[in-house]
């Protein structure tokens, strides 16, 4: 059974709804009527086992993927109804994506992958460097500008990764295990920077991640089980503290 893990600061109505998503692959179900909130500027954790669904739900409610049933609504939009046109328009827009592993375009220097999503939605090329160029000094890899993702460390391309996916001002930022090939350190960098980074603009943060350290710098945790999302009460307080540091440094 799912339960609606909602939480609305202040009564404000959430920016991204899910509501009873089922999605199978062949005969695996990876969803199981799974809902679940996303309020403007909340940070919120989905954590689970591996192969619980976590990818699967985040790849749903950034409109990667359609559910088989069930509802994804973004604002006063559908998501699992609108065009692909209209959702890659949203994705250069309002959405950002991270990845586990970046998924830096390898040929292109760091300044011009963080510049790419710029120039796709029509910005010009000397603009789009010079906010690229400013990302990456927030994010304090403006001396890899020119290097290529094989001569980053895996903390400093995780660090171009999260620049291009808030370059552009998105409203949500979806980051699928984004410290999972990171040691704890670079991990730890990485984090701080994305939830400063997302504080400072207001911007909303979908974490998946298997990782109690990395799930405790959220203002809320929901644990994915069997494909259904459940509230998560037990919070340690070690967990809470981390969390709480986590918060302060944002």
């Amino acid at each position: 059974m799912s339960t609606r893990t909602e939480q609305q600061p202040g009564g404000t109505t959430p920016l991204l709804t899910a509501t009873g998503l089922r999605k199978s692959y062949g005969k695996a179900e990876a969803l199981r009527g799974a809902s679940v909130d996303l309020h403007a500027g909340e940070i919120l954790a989905v954590t689970g086992a591996s192969g619980s669904g976590k990818s699967t739900l985040l790849h749903c409610l950034a409109g990667i993927v359609r559910p088989d049933k069930g509802s994804v609504s973004y604002g006063q939009e559908r998501l699992d109804l609108l065009s692909e046109a209209r959702l890659g328009e949203l994705r250069r827009t309002d959405f950002g994506v991270v990845f586990q592993f970046g998924q830096l375009i390898p040929e292109l220097t760091a300044v011009d992958n963080v510049a790419l999503p710029l120039l796709l939605a029509g910005t010009s090329r000397a603009a789009a460097l010079t906010r690229a160029g400013e990302w990456l000094e927030r994010f304090g890899v403006r001396g890899q500008a020119e290097l290529r993702p094989g001569e980053l460390s895996g903390g400093q391309g995780q660090r171009v990764a999260l620049a291009r996916a808030l370059v552009t001002g998105p409203k949500v930022v979806f980051a699928d295990e984004p410290t999972g090939a990171l040691d704890s350190l670079a991990g730890e960098q990485v984090m701080t920077a994305l939830v400063h980074a997302a504080r400072e603009a207001g911007i909303a943060v979908l974490l998946i991640t298997h990782d109690a350290q990395i799930a405790a710098y959220a203002d809320r945790e929901v644990w994915l089980r069997d494909g259904a999302l459940h509230a998560d009460a037990a919070q340690l307080p070690a967990r809470e503290a981390v969390g709480e540091a986590a918060r302060h440094e944002g």
